[in-house]
């Protein structure tokens, strides 16, 4: 709700400042006073481009500034995080234009882009003026409409609910079905990497003791030799060592009781001679395992090479690294099983989500095709009170072939402005004046059911006077009943029906220039305010009389 709109060095306007109503607010004033001039200032807010020819006094900046109380309205909330802003129970919005030609946006007093600030600002304030026919165009829009008077707000936000869980399971399998496809790619090189290193079948550190063994059999006969001649010096030969050990132990056994102190060197040659007994019998166990085989030491020297080979491939250094790949094929393998299992199930989450999707659909499309034709009467009803008796309003809806955002529902809001038996596209059909009776006829009937931004109309009765215009002021005040509602208008019937009746005039106390003040009329000034709009100037005392009247109404 819009609670302050200040206004310095803008256009004409010097310095103004407006508290509209929380109700219906009404404008008028004669043409040229600046009425539009205040819009065009509101446009600044609202995220719309500005130059330097809006100054009035070229040595200071302009400054629009609104504050809205925002307690209540939970969506601009979420927009205020989602943009990292600060929310408070009233936002001030402020837009300041240098005489450089910078222009600057505040939310709260941090600065904003102009697209985050049109985007806020589209939640607050909802501006009608001639020709501006976006809000008949959106699709969005209309099916708020027709979901509002169908009562369609929990069908709606359960569909919703089910729609984005369809749509994420939908992104999650494509992204998954994108990682597949670049697996399957991978995948048969992949595996026969691995069928190449399962089948080379290595052992921890083989290809490390493998290149040791074949160091050891290319010098096989010079090791079985040094074996052999240790061996037969400590056992074979003709004085071997160990049996000469043997026979000194014997003699200084022999001494051991005519002389003690032999006893303990008769106990270290004892344990010499059964070191280098045990020393002879490993002697003999290592030439047992050397091998003078030529084809065992093919057959190492091949498996070696392959090692090689598969260490280059690979560019690993280890025995260890090539089974740490092999662990990591088998894994990615197993995952791209995995993941066709994930697909799967993802698939058949997204199919049970997707039935449900279509039955709240169809629930909706149901109520929309019941209220459809309400609605229709209704506004062609509406319409004609306000000014176009021969319109005819009809609201389409076709199903598409696949569920949207909204349902299955396609819709488009017709009209046949003139008898001709032909519908087209509501913004193709109607002028600018029509595009705003039309939007309050159908924002009138949804009043109670959606939640609008304050909602401004700029001159909705243009074209229209006595019966028609006094209609488009009891719909204003209708609707005002819910939300709150600016109204610009030439009409006394219309400006009438407002809780708060704002003046616009030109101020000539300054000589060296005009500018726009407003003011809000009492009583007693709203009465000669309508009646001149009645009766000139000069009204007459019918004038008065009727301007009471509609006053009083």
């Amino acid at each position: 709700m819009l609670q302050k709109l200040i206004i310095n060095n803008y256009a004409i306007i010097d310095h103004l400042v407006i508290e509209p109503d929380t109700r219906l607010s009404t404008v008028t004033g004669e043409t040229g006073a600046g009425k539009s001039i205040i819009l065009g200032a509101l446009s600044l807010i609202l995220g719309e481009r500005a130059d330097t020819t809006v100054l009035i006094k070229k040595d200071e900046k302009c400054v629009v500034e609104a504050h809205f109380d925002v307690k209540n309205n939970n969506s601009f909330k979420a927009a205020l995080l989602d943009e990292e802003l600060d929310d408070e129970p009233q936002c001030i919005i402020r837009r300041e234009i240098s005489s450089a030609g910078k222009s600057r946006a505040f939310v709260n007093d941090t600065p904003v882009t102009l697209n985050v600030l049109n985007r806020l600002t589209s939640m607050l304030v909802d501006l009608h003026q001639q020709f501006d026919h976006l809000a008949l165009e959106d699709d969005h829009f209309q099916m708020d409409v027709i979901d509002a008077v169908a009562k369609n707000g929990d069908l709606r936000k359960r569909y919703t609910d089910l729609y984005r869980q369809f749509r994420k399971l939908a992104e999650e399998i494509a992204s998954k079905k994108t990682q597949q496809e670049q697996w399957q790619k991978e995948s048969d090189y992949k595996q026969y990497l691995l069928n190449e290193l399962t089948e080379a079948a290595f052992k921890e550190n083989e290809i490390e003791e493998t290149e040791q063994q074949l160091k050891q059999l290319g010098h096989a006969e010079k090791i079985l030799n040094v074996l052999q001649l240790s061996r037969m010096t400590l056992e074979e030969g003709e004085q071997p060592l160990v049996n000469e050990l043997k026979r000194i132990n014997q003699q200084l056994q022999g001494i051991a009781e005519v002389m003690p102190a032999s006893v303990s060197l008769q106990e270290r040659l004892a344990s010499a001679h059964a070191e280098l007994k045990d020393i002879a019998g490993e002697l003999q166990d290592l030439e047992s395992k050397v091998s003078l085989d030529p084809e065992l030491m093919q057959q190492m020297q091949e498996r070696q090479d392959l090692g090689y080979k598969l260490f280059k491939k690979h560019a690993v250094q280890t025995t260890a690294d090539l089974l740490q790949l092999q662990l990591q094929l088998e894994a990615d393998l197993q995952s791209s099983l995995d993941l066709n299992n994930d697909i799967e199930k993802l698939q058949q989450q997204r199919d049970t989500v997707f039935k449900q999707l279509l039955a709240e659909a169809e629930k909706m499309s149901a109520a929309r095709q019941k209220a459809a034709p309400e609605i229709s009467d209704k506004v062609t009803g509406l319409l004609a009170l306000v000014g176009m008796p021969n319109a005819r309003f009809e609201i389409q809806l076709r199903q598409a072939s696949t569920p949207g955002a909204y349902g299955v529902d396609e819709i488009q809001f017709m009209l046949d402005a003139n008898k001709s038996g032909q519908l087209v596209p509501v913004h193709k059909a109607a002028s600018g004046g029509e595009m705003s009776r039309i939007m309050l006829c159908i924002k009138s009937l949804t009043a109670k059911a959606m939640h609008l931004p304050t909602l401004i109309f700029d001159e909705v009765d243009t074209g229209i006077s006595g019966e028609a215009a006094r209609q488009v002021g009891i719909l204003l005040r209708d609707l005002a009943q819910y939300h709150q509602v600016l109204c610009i208008t030439h009409q006394p019937q219309v400006a009438a029906k407002g809780i708060t009746h704002f003046y616009v005039y030109k101020d000539s106390a300054n000589a060296q220039r005009i500018t726009t003040k407003v003011k809000v009329l009492q009583q007693d000034e709203r009465v000669l305010a309508i009646a001149r709009m009645i009766g000139g100037e000069q009204p007459s005392d019918a004038a008065m009389q009727n301007a009471r009247e509609l006053v009083t109404v």
